[in-house]
């Protein structure tokens, strides 16, 4: 039995031993990465190399995302099962994206911008937005069709620039997510790269998850 990322990270590395990084971008969200045995203090030994879980879910427990917060993660964070604990991870991850996604939603029709002010039952009620929905809704050719029978199964109308408007703001929250994750990958291929005094470092990701799988972009 191994984690789900150094799972990810072999099984790439099976058909490409230049894989030395794994990702996860499912329900949740993880890496993990080789290190060198020299930086590893818990192991005797400073010869070879060592998978390191990151556990990256849990970046910005101590507060370090602070700033990057939106009310709109704040609310996620305080309602969840788990407040104070994996910050990143609601930021990013398929458990917690439609979530962000509906509240947003919400205010937007508080604020008179969407669905005529008019909210529904199933909008204002927390989970009914699906993540799934949110990759049906920025699918390249029937997009804006999906959108407005999401729409319309929220007791939310069929209205065109509000189905715009719907998938305009599902692109912009996976995208967050998506550049969040680059980043935290970025930071990851750059410490290889330092550990080993290079000036280019190439490598390969493997990864996995139902996010990374079924978002169309």
């Amino acid at each position: 039995m191994v984690n789900d990322t150094v799972g990810t990270m072999m099984s790439c590395g099976y058909m490409d031993q230049n894989c030395e990084i794994g990702m996860i971008i499912g329900t949740g969200t993880n890496a993990c990465y080789m290190e060198e045995m020299k930086n590893v203090k818990r192991v005797e030994g400073e010869d070879g190399r060592m998978c390191i879980n990151t556990e990256w879910g849990g970046f910005g427990d101590d507060g370090s995302l602070e700033k990057f917060l939106t009310e709109f993660d704040r609310e996620v964070n305080e309602k969840s099962i788990n407040p104070g604990v994996h910050i990143f991870e609601k930021m990013i991850s398929g458990m917690y994206l439609g979530e962000i996604v509906r509240l947003v939603l919400v205010k937007l029709t508080e604020a008179k911008l969407l669905f005529n002010g008019q909210t529904s039952k199933a909008l204002l009620t927390p989970g009914q937005f699906e993540t799934r929905f949110i990759s049906d809704i920025e699918e390249q050719d029937k997009g804006l069709e999906n959108t407005q029978k999401i729409l319309e199964k929220l007791g939310l109308g069929r209205d065109m620039v509000d189905s715009c408007v719907v998938r305009l703001v599902c692109e912009t929250i996976s995208s967050r997510s998506a550049r969040l994750c680059a980043a935290a990958l970025a930071t990851l291929a750059n410490r290889i790269r330092v550990n080993r005094g290079l000036s280019h470092l190439k490598t390969t990701v493997g990864v996995d998850g139902t996010v990374y799988r079924k978002h169309p972009k």
